[in-house]
């Protein structure tokens, strides 16, 4: 293949010897970039990537003076065959383990009881919240929020009583060959960076950097006096930030350059995507390929629907299989299954260990926090579902889910999508904004809608561009309307700029 002038620019900037920042759009060849960087010099370099799979998929695509690994296979490397014996360790209940820490009874915050196995639920994910920061030691911050106790100062009445735990927590599983705290691989990576780990290699390449725990960006950062760093992402899909991920390129001190030409999809798709690159005020647009003739319009049978949430993905499933179709859902039917359990759990009267659901004692007591607490609306559709199927018919439709290979349609997320393509693609209905114009009924008055934020329009970005030949809009048709929705002009692409 004949690099394109943007593609010939990299190159160039890498072979100066550049730190380089590579904003690469939807579709635009990434890894194609990198590997044509790596072939072009004798150095030897490594190829940090985002998971497993892309690994084993760039070792092919890379020279052999690239080795193309996983942080955490890095990092397995150096420390984490020392705790082999705790990785294969059976799984306990978090319960279990907060006991054998010294949690071992309730307490009450503000109006709320948290549990012993709410509070040893809690622990574990301070402990794991921790493990994907920069930071040396475990304090309130890592702390997570809890439904019910969203307030600053009752999350600072938890976290007094969490961190001390967690503390004790992280001391156990500096032990190699025992310990109570059963031990994943988050924790060995965390391990290696305290270490102030030096990596052996010319040049470092991380993908996906748009995503970057701070952990692996600290470790990454780090060899920049002995080795040419390159990162490659897009910034418009930072999607991950909900879960302690960040976007480091933007600021990254280095050469910033930009690929934009999509072999994805055509003209007409790329449009599209600017509009949602234009309101997350990101720093790319691009460009469609004429040979790739996508086209936007409606879809009535497509391969793939993308839906924003869980719930929504959820409704998705049992509406296609009450139309007679074999239905496939990326990832699998695990997080709707636990989802569906915590809802059956409730209704039963009992508590739920479900971490987004546990401190409800009941399902009215859920109901009313859905329905009249701002901070519990988007629950609201999940009691809607429930109250409308039955937790035991959405239990059956998880169970009749087939691999994709088998599947007529494959259900996603949109976050799970991230990185897969689709021929046709249909946006599903959860991403449609709810009007609410009952406080100027009476004054014969609309509410203007809400502004678009940058993470609503990053999320859109990615759902809109994961298809090849025809996109449905369906769920987020109602740009159309919005005032700020008007498709933008044609703009140049990131300006090559020299840090």
């Amino acid at each position: 293949m004949n690099p394109t002038d943007e593609q010939s620019a990299a190159a160039d900037a890498f072979h100066a010897g550049n730190h380089l920042a590579l904003q690469a759009g939807a579709g635009t060849g990434k890894t194609t970039t990198l590997a044509l960087l790596a072939r072009g010099t004798p150095r030897r370099g490594r190829y940090l990537a985002y998971n497993r799979a892309i690994a084993q998929d760039a070792t092919a695509r890379f020279p052999s003076s690239v080795q193309c690994k996983t942080a955490h296979a890095l990092a397995y490397a150096a420390v984490g065959h020392r705790y082999t014996r705790r990785l294969n360790a059976p799984r306990r209940p978090a319960w279990q383990t907060g006991q054998a820490l010294g949690i071992t009874k309730a307490v009450r915050v503000g109006d709320r009881e948290v549990t012993q196995r709410a509070l040893s639920n809690a622990t574990l994910r301070t402990v794991a919240r921790f493990c994907h920061t920069a930071d040396e030691a475990v304090t309130r911050h890592h702390v997570p929020y809890l439904r019910g106790l969203e307030d600053a100062d009752l999350h600072a009445q938890l976290a007094a009583h969490i961190v001390p735990f967690a503390r004790k927590a992280w001391a156990d599983l500096q032990h190699p060959d025992d310990g109570a705290v059963r031990f994943d691989h988050d924790h060995y990576l965390k391990i290696w960076s305290l270490t102030q780990p030096r990596i052996d290699a010319d040049f470092l390449l991380l993908d996906e950097a748009q995503d970057t725990n701070p952990v692996v960006e600290q470790i990454f950062l780090a060899q920049r006096e002995h080795a040419q760093l390159v990162m490659v992402g897009d910034s418009a899909q930072a999607i991950y930030h909900w879960r302690g991920a960040k976007d480091i390129m933007t600021g990254f001190d280095g050469t910033q350059l930009a690929l934009s030409q999509s072999f994805r999809f055509g003209p007409d798709l790329a449009a599209e995507a600017n509009r949602w690159l234009h309101l997350a005020d990101a720093p790319i647009r691009l460009t469609g390929t004429p040979a790739v003739p996508t086209e936007l319009g409606l879809v009535t049978h497509p391969d793939a629907v993308l839906c924003r949430t869980n719930v929504g993905a959820m409704a998705q499933v049992m509406t296609l299989m009450a139309a007679g179709q074999q239905v496939a859902l990326t990832g699998g039917g695990d997080s709707l299954h636990a989802l569906a359990l915590a809802a059956r759990d409730l209704k039963e009267g009992r508590r739920t260990r479900h971490p987004e659901l546990m401190l409800f004692p009941c399902w009215g007591d859920l109901q009313d926090y859905a329905a009249n607490d701002p901070a519990g609306r988007d629950l609201q559709p999940l009691v809607n579902l429930v109250d409308a199927h039955g937790t035991d018919a959405i239990l059956t439709a998880v169970a009749q889910l087939v691999p994709e290979s088998q599947a007529q349609v494959t259900i996603s997320t949109v976050h799970k999508a991230k990185g897969r393509e689709w021929q046709r693609v249909l946006i599903a209905n959860d991403f449609a904004r709810q009007k609410d114009n009952s406080a100027n009924e009476q004054k014969g008055t609309a509410t203007p809608p809400d502004p678009i934020d940058d993470a609503e329009a990053r999320l859109a970005y990615v759902a809109v561009t994961r298809t090849r030949q025809r996109l449905d809009l369906g769920g987020l048709s109602w740009i159309h309307d919005h005032p700020h929705g008007t498709m933008p002009q044609q703009q140049t692409p990131l300006a090559c700029r020299q840090a």
